[in-house]
């Protein structure tokens, strides 16, 4: 995508079938997508619900009123479309383990599993900005970019949801131990 090519012109642009169009956005908001999924469904659903998604909102974009809002609407049905999934998976077909690389030990694929379940557990827009900076990898102005979520308000989630995931997990930062 140029510079200059926001994505309000973007989904105009996919609206009326530009194929190129459709295929930025994809890749501008895919991982952003699979990060809000990995707060609720293990990974390789994951991975097949970002795809569905975008089928989902591509079907129905003609029904978004403000183009500009695509990042905000996009993840809207990201989460519908997580939370339909766990209805439908049992609870004992929990496995992250996708997420942890086969060659660590037990012990760290162990941690990794009560990181990710911790996270889980946290507030929406903590998990989700969290699942989005340590799993997906995006920077904070990514996070906003592609959430539609302000610079600031990025800011506080990470910073609130750190403390929080820090707190469950037993880790005491530096500076509150002095406090």
């Amino acid at each position: 995508m140029s510079e200059g090519e926001t994505v309000a012109v973007l989904v105009l642009r996919a609206r009326d079938g530009d194929a190129d169009a459709v295929r930025q956005l994809y890749l501008r908001f895919s991982r952003a997508v699979h990060g809000v999924l990995l707060g609720y469904v293990q990974p390789a659903d994951a991975d097949d619900l970002t795809h569905d998604v975008f089928e989902t909102a591509l079907r129905q974009l003609h029904d978004l009123r403000e183009p500009a809002a695509f990042p905000g609407w996009l993840l809207s049905i990201a989460r519908r479309a997580a939370l339909q999934r766990l209805r439908h998976v049992p609870p004992s077909s929990v496995d992250s383990s996708s997420l942890v690389d086969t060659a660590s030990t037990q012990e760290a694929r162990l941690e990794a599993h009560h990181a990710l379940a911790v996270i889980r557990s946290l507030p929406e827009a903590y998990r989700e900005t969290l699942m989005l900076r340590l799993v997906e990898g995006m920077t904070g102005p990514e996070i906003s970019v592609r959430t539609g979520l302000t610079p600031g308000t990025v800011r506080v989630n990470l910073h609130r949801g750190m403390g929080l995931l820090r707190k469950a997990l037993g880790l005491v930062d530096v500076q509150e131990v002095g406090t």
